[in-house]
């Protein structure tokens, strides 16, 4: 059987944590921060966990994290 491919893309924006969750950055924080507010954008520096419902498919995407 062949090796799997990793997602480039997605090995670039995924950590996996010490429990096995998978840690991502927050969008929302590129440009047009002017109208943005001081808590919002620090709000936004925070990692978050993936969501349930998307990490099967991340998993498959991520074989060897």
């Amino acid at each position: 059987m062949p090796k799997m491919k990793t997602s480039r893309a997605a090995a670039k924006r995924f950590k996996v944590t010490g429990t096995g969750k998978l840690k991502r950055n927050k969008a929302y924080r590129r440009h047009i921060l002017t109208k943005k507010t001081t808590k919002n954008k620090r709000n936004l520096r925070k990692p978050a966990m993936t969501d349930s419902t998307n990490v099967t498919n991340m998993k498959k995407i991520l074989p060897y994290l």
